[in-house]
This record gives structure tokens, sequence and C-alpha cells, in this order.
């Protein structure tokens, strides 16, 4: 199974994403990590563009391929790269579940931003200005959202879990973690 994630610098996403792969046992493929190693090679005199979602997919095609789940961690912020995404499942013939992280709360997001440390060397983090400004288009098509604004990270990764294929059954789901349809 790939499952993808995506939501803006700040949100959660990292976090879930690394403990679900971690539950799972899941290969867990962050684009962050990638784009810096690229960055730090210093052969690419445009810098960074598409490059690390191409490497991702790659490496999480060949995860799949070789019988392991994948949980693939990026902004993800276009139609292009959850395209993409969705591309390398099919490719390799498993599930996906696109999962999209918010924070509804404006304050605690913004706290996040400006009080985090970077866990990949070397890495610069997004200002919150930054963040507000990212580019980042709406999903078309139907995917799960977790709002972390009042959740833990433990607590989140649990509900999830209840709705990948396969998991338990839950006796209770959170509708927060329903997927969501794309209005009119």
């Amino acid at each position: 199974m790939l499952i993808v994630f995506g939501g803006l610098p700040g949100a959660g996403k990292s976090t879930i994403s690394r403990l679900l792969a971690q539950r799972l046992k899941a290969t867990y493929v962050r684009i962050d990590t990638i784009e810096q190693a690229l960055r730090e090679c210093g052969t690419l005199p445009a810098g960074v563009v598409t490059e690390g979602y191409a490497v991702g997919c790659r490496v999480a095609e060949d995860s799949l391929r070789a019988g392991r789940s994948v949980v693939a961690d990026s902004v993800n912020p276009i139609p292009e790269t959850r395209d993409a995404w969705m591309a390398v499942a099919h490719r390799a013939g498993v599930p996906v579940v696109e999962v999209e992280v918010v924070c509804s709360d404006t304050e605690e997001h913004r706290r996040r931003v400006e009080t985090r440390i970077s866990d990949v060397p070397g890495l610069t983090l997004p200002t919150w200005d930054a963040v507000q400004r990212r580019d980042y288009a709406p999903w078309d098509r139907p995917h799960v959202v977790l709002d972390t604004a009042s959740r833990t990270a433990e607590g989140t990764v649990a509900a999830l879990l209840e709705t990948l294929p396969g998991g338990a059954s839950p006796l209770e789901r959170d509708p927060d973690l329903e997927p969501t349809h794309p209005g009119p």
C-alpha cells in the first residue's frame, strides 16, 4: 500500500507520517530529506525544482515492487505531484490512500512553524510568511483530511490506522478522518 501525505509546512504531517511508518513497519520516503541531499550535491544550477519528487516517486515504486508498504511525506501542493504519486501506486499495482494534514487553528499552526527545529541537517525551514504565501492547490478528489489542531500525533495515527484498507474494523469512526469529497 502507498500512503501519501500532503499539507502545508508545520501542520504535523512529518510527525504523523513518520509515526505511521514506524507502526506499519513501512518504508518512509520524505521529500524534504531528498531535496536537501540534492541541494548539498550542488550540481543543479537552477536549484531543486521537481527532482526531489521524481527521486521520491522512484524510491517509493522500488519499495512497493519489493513488497513493502510506503509512507510518502511531502507538501504535495499541486495536482501534478498528487497525480505522480497515484501513478506510482498504479504502476506498482497497489492501493493508495491520500492524506491531507491541516491545522485549523491558525495561531497554533503559526506557533508550530515559528518554533520548530529542523530534523533534516542543513534544511532551512520556511517562515510563517512563506507558509502563508505558498502555492497550495485545493484537492480535487476524495482523500482523508486530518486536522491536527486539537489532537496528539499518537491519537491521530491510531485513528488513521482505523481508516486504512485492512485496518481494524472501527467501532466509532471519527468524522474528521472520513474521506472528503470535492464540492460541486
